[in-house]
C-alpha cells in the first residue's frame, strides 16, 4: 500500500465524519514513530562506512540511525564502553586501529583515534520518509496493517473512542507477529548450524 492508500483505510476504520486529512497524517506519523521505537527487524538494518586520512577522534551518526547492531574496524569489533571508563582512556589521546568507542550526543567517540582505515557501522535505521500520497517504504509494503492499527490508538485517545482497547490489542497482535518472524529467521532455515559447546583438538 502506499501513503494515500493507508491514509484511506485509516479513515475508513475510524468511520467519523470529522477527521481531516490533516490530523489523519498527524496520527499516522504518530504511529510510525511509536512502531520504530520498538520494532527491530532486518529490512531496518542498513551498513555505514567511515574512512580516514587523518587522526579521528569520533564519528557522526547517520542521520536514519536509531540502534547500534555493532561497529567494526578493519574487520575487528569494537567494544562499547560507558563513557566514565572511556574518559580514562580518552585523556591519553593515542593514534592507532580503535578498540573501543561510546557515544557522546549524535557521535561516536573512538580509542585509539585513527588515522587511516575504514570504519563499518551496522545499525537499525528508520525507515525512509512518506513525502506523498504514491510514496511507500519497506513499511508500507510488509506491514500496512501495523501502522493502521498503531495510528488508531493515538486516535483513540483523542476521540476518547470506545474501541481504544480492541485496536491497542491487534495493534500488539501484529507487532508480536512480525517480530516474531524475524527471530525466526535468524534462528532458521539451511545455512543455521548447531556449534558444539566445547572444542576438541
Amino acid at each position: 500500500m502506499n501513503y494515500g492508500q493507508i491514509r484511506t483505510h485509516f479513515k475508513a476504520l475510524l468511520n467519523r465524519s470529522d477527521i481531516t486529512d490533516a490530523l489523519a497524517d498527524t496520527f499516522i506519523e504518530q504511529g510510525i514513530a511509536r512502531i520504530q521505537r520498538s520494532l527491530r527487524i532486518p529490512s531496518m538494518e542498513k551498513q555505514h562506512n567511515y574512512t580516514f586520512s587523518t587522526q579521528t577522534t569520533k564519528v557522526t551518526l547517520p542521520s536514519d540511525f536509531l540502534e547500534t547492531i555493532d561497529l567494526y574496524f578493519q574487520n575487528v569489533a569494537l567494544t562499547r564502553l560507558p563513557m566514565r571508563e572511556m574518559q580514562t582512556y580518552l585523556d591519553g589521546g593515542a593514534s592507532g586501529s580503535p578498540l573501543y568507542f561510546t557515544r557522546e550526543g549524535g557521535n561516536y567517540l573512538l580509542y585509539p583515534q585513527p588515522s587511516g582505515g575504514s570504519l563499518s557501522l551496522n545499525y537499525y535505521a528508520t525507515f525512509s520518509d512518506l513525502s506523498s500520497d504514491a510514496a511507500e517504504n519497506t513499511l508500507t509494503q510488509v506491514a500496512p496493517d501495523l501502522i493502521l492499527y498503531s495510528a488508531l490508538t493515538y486516535a483513540s485517545d483523542y476521540y476518547l473512542d470506545d474501541r481504544s482497547d480492541l485496536w491497542a490489542a491487534k495493534y500488539f497482535s501484529f507487532a508480536d507477529e512480525i517480530q516474531s518472524q524475524a527471530r525466526e529467521q535468524e534462528l532458521t532455515g539451511t545455512i543455521q548450524q548447531m556449534r558444539p559447546a566445547y572444542s576438541i583438538d
